[in-house]
């Protein structure tokens, strides 16, 4: 499981930092994030830097990019932040059905939605940031695991 992919809707907020997050995890994967309706060209949400510097990450260079099916197709694992996210994909890449999961689905009867803090006051992205930190720590210790 070397290609995995991070997901959200604008690519500013959530999936950046989980990006970072599951890099400093997995340094020998090749992690990547999009957003289903991407802020193409923008960068991460001046928040999301903020919260994610106080945590030791560095997404200033972040910039956010529209989601492609090349992208899903050469993803060997689909991370989205909400079911609503994974049902999408699966309607428009129903070949990437298999590999695409809810970063918040960490175990059987254990699952999260992590809420878009965009346009939400610093609390909301504390607690998503926190939502992604725990979700990245279930998926990376099981893409140990697998790979």
């Amino acid at each position: 499981m070397d290609n995995i992919l991070l997901v959200c809707v604008g690519n500013i907020c959530r999936s950046p930092v989980a990006e970072a997050l599951l890099q400093a995890q997995l340094p020998g994967k090749n992690i990547w994030s999009a957003g289903l309706s991407a802020l193409v060209g923008k960068p991460a949400d001046p928040l999301a830097c903020a919260i994610a510097a106080e945590h030791g990450l560095d997404i200033s260079a972040h910039r956010a990019q529209q989601l492609t099916s090349w992208m899903c197709a050469n993803a060997d694992l689909v991370l989205v932040m909400e079911d609503g996210h994974r049902q999408e994909l699966e309607s428009q890449y129903p070949l990437a059905r298999g590999k695409i999961h809810c970063l918040g689905n960490i175990g059987r009867d254990k699952a999260f939605q992590i809420a878009d803090p965009y346009r939400q006051p610093r609390t909301a992205f504390e607690a998503a940031h926190s939502a992604i930190e725990h979700g990245v720590d279930f998926w990376a210790n099981r893409i140990r695991l697998l790979s």
